[in-house]
C-alpha cells in the first residue's frame, strides 16, 4: 500500500466537486477511499477459527480486497456505505460477519438482506450455504413470482438469515410469517437496482418493521447519486463510506459508459438499455433534427413519456415542452446540442448520446448535463462501426481514462427484468386490495388458468401485461427525492395509509430520516 494522500477537491467546468475529498489510498492497482477512522484491513488468518472454517468450506484461500477493507467496519457495527461493483466479492463482505453475529441456539430472523432480483437472491442463498455448510444456520430466500409454501415453510424452521427482494419480505412482514423482533443486522445490496427496479416505496413500509433499538446497516451500491445517499441517510442514519474502485471512484463524478451496437435498429438497442438502466429523468442527445424526431417517435410508441426539442418546432410548441420539463412532468428529453442549450435540469441521472458528437468539445457539454453540483450522473454512449473510433479519440483528447464498454443487454435479459418488475408492482396492488375487490376477482380465476394452459391464448396474457406495464411502470420509479417534496406520507398510498397488518403490530419507526430505526 502505498503513502496515504488527499486529493483536492476541485470543480468542473459546470462547479460540480469532481473528486470527494476522502483519504485515497493505492491497493493492488485500484482506488481505496476509506472512513476518517480507518480500520486495519484484514486478511484470511486474522478470522475467527469460525470464519475460516467457512472460508475453508467454500475454498477460498485468500479474501478479495472489498472483503479484507469491509469486514473490520462490518464486524464492528459501523454503519457503512460500500462502493463495489458486481462481480468483486461484495456478497462475502457481509455474509463473513453475519455468520459471525448470527447465534444459531436462538431461532428467527437475526439477519436481513435486501436484493433487487429474484437471482441475486439465489446468487446470496447460495453462497451463504456454500460458506456454512451442514452447520445449524438456516437460511431462507423470499422472492415474488413463487409459491409461497417453501418459503413459509423456511421462515417457520425459524431461518436465521432472510434473503429477498423488499415486496416479497413485506408480503410475510404483513401476513406476520416474518418478525423482526430479533434483527440486528440488515444489509442492502446493490442499492442502485433496488431504486431502479421501483423498490423504494417496498423499502419505506418493510422500515416501518425494523426493532426501534439500534441497529447495523450496510448498503452496497455500484454508484452513489443522490438517490443512494438519501436512501442511506433514511435507512442507515450517520454511516461511513468505503469505496474500492478499479477505475475510479465513482462519488461525485460522471460514470462514462459505452455500447458498441449495429447501426441497423440502433432505436432497439437503446430502448433496451433504457429498460435495464430505468432512469429517473435523462436527455437524449442526436446529431440530426430528422433523428430527434425519429428517436423521440419510437420511444412514444414503447410507451416512454418522452418529448423532443429541435429548432424545427415553432416557439410556441418549445415553449410547452419546456414548461413541462421544469415542472418535473417530462422524464425523456430528445434534444439536439443547439436546442439544449441554457437547459439545465437539477439531478438528472442520465445522459444518452445517441451517436457520439461531431464536435469532440460537445461530449463534454452533453456528459457535464449529469454528475452536477458534486452529484453522480451516468453518461452513455451508443456507437456503431467507425463511430467507436470517433469515441477514443474523445476520450484520448480529454483524458477520460475510464471509460467502460458494456455488453448490450440482451432481449431475455430486458424481458427477465419487466416480467420481475411487473410481478413486484403487481404483488404491490395486490396487498392494497379489500376482501370485496379481492372476492370480485376471483371470478377471473378460472379465465387465467384458462388463458395460461393454452398456448394459442398466450398472446392475450401479453396483451394484458403490456398494457399494464405501459400505464404503470413506464412512469420514472419513485426514488428519496420525491418524498423530499411531497413529504414521506406520499410513499405509502392513500390504500396503503389505510391499512394496517392484521397479524402484527409494526415495531419500527415511521419513515423519516430523523426516525431512522438505528440512527441512535
Amino acid at each position: 500500500m502505498t503513502e496515504d494522500h488527499t486529493e483536492e477537491q476541485h470543480q468542473d467546468e459546470n462547479g460540480g466537486a469532481r473528486m470527494a475529498d476522502f483519504p485515497l489510498h493505492d491497493l493492488n492497482g485500484e482506488k481505496l477511499v476509506e472512513p476518517e477512522n480507518p480500520l486495519a484491513a484484514v486478511s484470511l488468518a486474522d478470522l475467527s477459527p469460525r470464519l475460516q472454517a467457512a472460508c475453508a468450506k467454500a475454498g477460498w484461500s485468500a479474501l478479495l480486497p472489498v472483503q479484507s477493507q469491509a469486514i473490520p467496519y462490518i464486524a464492528a457495527g459501523r454503519n457503512l456505505m460500500v462502493q463495489s461493483h458486481t462481480g468483486s466479492g461484495k456478497t462475502g463482505a457481509f455474509l463473513l460477519p453475519i455468520i459471525e453475529r448470527i447465534n444459531t441456539a436462538k431461532k428467527g430472523c437475526q439477519a436481513l438482506v435486501l436484493v433487487p432480483t429474484r437471482e441475486l437472491a439465489l446468487q446470496v442463498a447460495r453462497e451463504a450455504e456454500l460458506l456454512t455448510g451442514d452447520s445449524e444456520l438456516k437460511c431462507a430466500v423470499v422472492y415474488g413470482g413463487v409459491k409461497y409454501e417453501p418459503q413459509l415453510e423456511a421462515l417457520g424452521a425459524g431461518a436465521q438469515l432472510v434473503v429477498g427482494t423488499p415486496g416479497r419480505i413485506l408480503d410475510h412482514l404483513l401476513r406476520g410469517t416474518l418478525n423482526l423482533d430479533k434483527l440486528s443486522i440488515f444489509v442492502f445490496d446493490e442499492a442502485d437496482r433496488m431504486l431502479s427496479m421501483g423498490f423504494y416505496p417496498d423499502m419505506k413500509r418493510v422500515q416501518q418493521f425494523l426493532p426501534k433499538r439500534p441497529l447495523n446497516g450496510c448498503m452496497f451500491s455500484a454508484t452513489f447519486s443522490p438517490f443512494i445517499i438519501r436512501l442511506a441517510e433514511e435507512f442507515l442514519g450517520q454511516s461511513e463510506f468505503l469505496s474500492l474502485s478499479r477505475d475510479h471512484v465513482h462519488v461525485a463524478n460522471t460514470e462514462h459508459v459505452f455500447y458498441i451496437v449495429q447501426g441497423v435498429q440502433k432505436e432497439r438497442a437503446l430502448i433496451r438499455i433504457i429498460e435495464m438502466e430505468n432512469p429517473i429523468s435523462a436527455i437524449i442527445f442526436c446529431n440530426m433534427r430528422s433523428t430527434v424526431h425519429f428517436v423521440t417517435v419510437v420511444l412514444k410508441r414503447f410507451g416512454y413519456d418522452a418529448d423532443e426539442l429541435s429548432s424545427d418546432l415553432s416557439q410556441g410548441a418549445r415553449e410547452k415542452v419546456m414548461e413541462k420539463l421544469r415542472k418535473g412532468g417530462l422524464r425523456f428529453l430528445v434534444a439536439t446540442d443547439v436546442a439544449a442549450r441554457g437547459i439545465d435540469i437539477p439531478e438528472l441521472s442520465h445522459v444518452f448520446q445517441y451517436e457520439p458528437p461531431e464536435d469532440p468539445e460537445l461530449y463534454i457539454h452533453r456528459a457535464g448535463r449529469t454528475g452536477r453540483v458534486g452529484a453522480n450522473g451516468t453518461a452513455i454512449t451508443l456507437v456503431a462501426g467507425m463511430e467507436q473510433f470517433a469515441l477514443k479519440t474523445i476520450a484520448r483528447s480529454f483524458n477520460i481514462t475510464d471509460m467502460e464498454e458494456r455488453k448490450l443487454p440482451e432481449e431475455t435479459d430486458v424481458s427477465d427484468i419487466v416480467a420481475q418488475r411487473v410481478i413486484a408492482s403487481l404483488e404491490a396492488e395486490l396487498r392494497l386490495r379489500d376482501n370485496l375487490e379481492r372476492e370480485r376477482m376471483r371470478r377471473f380465476i378460472p379465465l387465467g388458468r384458462t388463458l395460461s394452459e393454452a398456448e394459442e391464448d398466450s398472446p392475450l396474457i401479453a396483451m394484458l401485461l403490456d398494457a399494464y406495464y405501459n400505464r404503470t411502470l413506464h412512469k420514472a420509479p419513485q426514488s428519496p427525492s420525491a418524498v423530499e417534496e411531497t413529504g414521506p406520507a406520499a410513499v405509502v398510498s392513500a390504500g396503503a395509509a389505510k391499512k394496517r397488518p392484521r397479524k402484527r403490530k409494526p415495531q419500527g419507526n415511521a419513515p423519516g430520516k430523523e426516525q431512522s430505526a438505528n440512527q441512535q
